[in-house]
This record gives C-alpha cells, structure tokens and sequence, in this order.
C-alpha cells in the first residue's frame, strides 16, 4: 500500500533577505578589526599616530557608518527595495515640482514641530543629560541642523514620486497650519511612529560607544584557551553586533529602502510592557522591585573548578547568545521595538516568532542562576527567582502585545503566525524534552533474567 506524500507547508517568504543583515555584520567585523589592530597598522605602514586602539565614541559611531552602508547598497542595488510597491513610492509619476510644493509645505510643517516637540522632551527629562545618554544628546545635537535644511530637499523629492504624498506626517501639518481637513487617526499614526523613534533612537546611541569601547580594547590574544573568557569576549561580542544593527534600523526608517515605519503599536500594554524594560522605567535594574541579584554571583563563581561544565555553560551561553544576535541581524535595516516595518520569518523566526526574547531570559536564568546566592539566605533565593520569573513573564507579555499588534495589521504576519503555529519547532522540542523527563505511568518494570 503506498503511503500518500506529505502536504507541502511552505515558510512564507520573509520581507527582508537575510543577506540584509549579513552585509552589515561584514562591514561592522571590517570596522571593529581595524580599530582593535589599530597600533599593528601603525606599525605596519610607519604612521605618526599614536599606537592606542581606537576606542572612543567618534570610533563606535563610525561602526554604525560601516554596517548600514553595506545594508543600503545591498538592498537597493541588488534587492531593489525601492521599487517594491509596499513603499508607497512610484517612480513614473514624477509629479512638476509646482504641483507638490504646497503639499510638502505642509508635510514640513508637521515634520518640524514634531522634532521640535522631541528636542523640547530631550531638554525636559533630566535622565538624557546623565550618563551614557550625553553623547546621545551630543550627537542629536550636532545632527539637528544638517536634518533640518536637508529634510526640505528630501520632502520635495519624494513627494513627487509618492503615491499618496499626503500621508500621516501632512495631516499633522494640516492640523497645524489649519488650511484643509485632517484626519485624527492619521496624526496619531504619525506620533506613535515619532514616539517610537524619539524614544529609543537616543537610547541605542547611549549604549553604543560602551559595548564597542569594550570589545575594541580588550586583549584578544588565547581567549579561547579558558571558557569564561571566550564565553566573556563572544558574548560581548554579539552584545556589540545587536546595539550597532539596531540602531541603524532606528535611524534608518526611510520610505525609499521599504524600511519606513508602517505603524507603531496602538495598544497601551504594548507600550507598558515594552517600556518597563528599558530606562529609566526599567523595572529589574539594581533598586528596581524586579531586581534578581541580591547576594548573587555569576555561573563563573558557582562553576569554578569543574572545567567540563565551565565549558559547557560557556557554550549554552555563547549559543543564546548568538541567536540573540542573530535575530537582530535577521531585521536588516528594520530593527525597532513596538513598530510593524514588514514580516520576518527567516533566520531564527524560523524557529520561533520571538527568538530574542527566548534566548535573552534563558541566558539571564543560566548566567545569573537567581535561586543560588551567597549569603544562604533562602529569603534571597526565592525573592531572586520570582523576580526573575517576573522579569520573564513581563517578555512573554511583550510578545502577545506585538503578535496583537501584527495580527491586527497584515495578512501576511497573520500567515506566517499560523505556519509557526503548525510548525512550532521549538514548542516542539521542549514538549518533547519535558516528556522524556516524566516517569511514564503505568510502565512494568521487566525484572532481570
């Protein structure tokens, strides 16, 4: 009796070709290569400069330079980007520059009021003036004039050749001049867009120079003799690679690279979940009341001296956290928390429709392990693993807030959500990991012959 063939069940194509990220992760590994070695090159071809690795903040916002250049060349000379239809751009409609110029008026009037209404946020929130977030506050600053004047050719360009040039941004500008009918909705599509971007933009910015200083000065040399610090530098490593990725997709949410915002998150625990993560309403840093390290210390501590498991947890760790990066990396140009920017299903969303999130909370739980601590207290023990659980169940929150919001927006994520519903290969394999551990019921026990 022939047995039928299996039913064909196709991944649905991804919006984003993962060659995408794959070319921004070569330039960022050219750039990150040449800052370390540095004083060999000094060397080598007898500069008069001095022989220090290049390390500062000028350095690691040049790697945010190396790794979207190649993205955006990759995907408008050889994906061709900006001819899909899902940019709102045609390129044969070349409107007279006459005919577009009060419509771009408009269009700017609204762009400039909402970046003053982000610059007057930044002046008010006493958080981006400490830290880290300085060289966010410098580096806006310096952008702001050069964004204004080019923002008027680049309004005028475009709106020649947009399908519907009077889009979310114009009905902002209408609202403002007060000249023609405006749509509610679409303003408050354009802000949630500009809330997004305002938000996290300048927190990415924050966070780069730190990660690549670090990784750029640090002494490569037999790492991958001892565990902890190959686990220590490749960890890092793709730490670096996720800040530099995503914070080009912040910056770079440009229409004519189909990498444009196509909406934000509309619903309010969406926008809860995620903001409980970062500063400064992040709820699990020191002090936080889902703080997990109280009396902790790292698998290093708990694991020294047992080489074979030394080197077993840095693997689990280095694997977490290569598919944290990789996710990253899978979004091209199009990183960006609580936004719809196109349907990825290649990659680790292969796998699962949050790979990020699963391998940051598995990497969190086998690096800090919470329910150890070194005080004995058994309080601090379960105070730390409930916290933590806490911390996991805030992302399992995070992640139905944005399915709700995918779901709700094209019929593509909705395709792509019930593939992975058939193929859950992750779900999969933790069902099947989960029953291997229980003693089967009802099992007779052979005795020896």
């Amino acid at each position: 009796m022939n047995t039928p063939a299996p039913v064909a069940d196709p991944r649905p194509k991804s919006d984003v070709a993962g060659a995408v990220g794959l070319v921004g992760l070569l330039g960022l590994a050219v750039w990150v290569a040449f800052c370390h070695f540095w004083p060999e090159i000094v060397d080598a071809f007898v500069l008069s400069s001095p022989r220090e690795r290049l390390t500062g903040p000028n350095a690691a916002l040049m790697g945010l330079v190396f790794c979207a250049l190649p993205m955006v060349l990759w995907s408008v000379l050889v994906e061709k980007v900006h001819l899909r239809p899902s940019t709102g751009i045609d390129w044969k409609i070349k409107r007279p520059l006459a005919s577009v110029v009060d419509i771009s008026i408009t269009k700017l009037a609204g762009l400039w009021a909402t970046w003053a209404i982000i610059g007057f946020l930044y002046c008010l929130f006493r958080w981006y003036w400490d830290g880290p977030y300085q060289v966010a506050m410098t580096v806006l600053g310096w952008s702001a004039v050069p964004l204004f004047l080019l923002s008027v050719p680049y309004v005028l360009w475009l709106d020649r050749v947009l399908v519907e040039p009077r889009d979310a941004c114009w009905h902002l500008g209408a609202w403002l001049i007060g000249r023609e009918a405006h749509d509610p909705a679409q303003i408050a599509i354009h802000l949630r867009a500009w809330a997004v971007k305002g938000f996290f933009t300048a927190f990415m910015i924050s966070i780069v120079p730190g990660g690549f200083a670090d990784l750029v000065g640090r002494d490569w040399a037999g790492f991958w003799r001892d565990p902890v610090a190959i686990a220590n530098l490749l960890v890092l490593m793709m730490f670096v690679v996720d800040e530099q990725i995503g914070t080009v997709g912040y910056i770079l949410t440009m229409k004519p690279l189909d990498a444009q915002i196509r909406s934000a998150n509309p619903f309010l625990a969406g926008w809860v979940a995620a903001l409980m993560c970062y500063p400064p309403f992040q709820m699990m840093n020191q002090g936080g009341p889902l703080f997990y390290e109280a009396a902790t210390a790292d698998w290093t501590w708990w694991l020294q001296g047992q080489t074979v498991l030394l080197w077993v947890w840095a693997a689990l760790l280095v694997t977490l956290t290569g598919i944290y990066a990789s996710a990253t990396v899978a979004f091209g140009m199009r990183f960006s928390n609580l936004t719809y920017r196109g349907v990825l299903t290649h990659g680790p969303y292969r796998w699962t429709r949050h790979p990020a999130y699963l391998s940051k909370n598995a990497f969190w739980w086998l690096a800090t392990m919470p329910f150890l601590v070194t005080n004995g207290s058994t309080t601090d023990a379960v105070r730390n693993a409930v916290c933590l659980a806490g911390v996991s169940a805030i992302y399992f929150w995070r992640a139905k807030t944005e399915e709700k919001h995918l779901l709700s927006e094209d019929a593509k994520y909705r395709e792509y959500h019930a593939w992975m519903d058939r193929n859950p290969t992750v779900t999969r394999f933790i069902n099947r990991l989960l029953a291997g551990l229980k003693p089967q019921r009802g099992a007779v026990v052979q005795p020896a012959e």
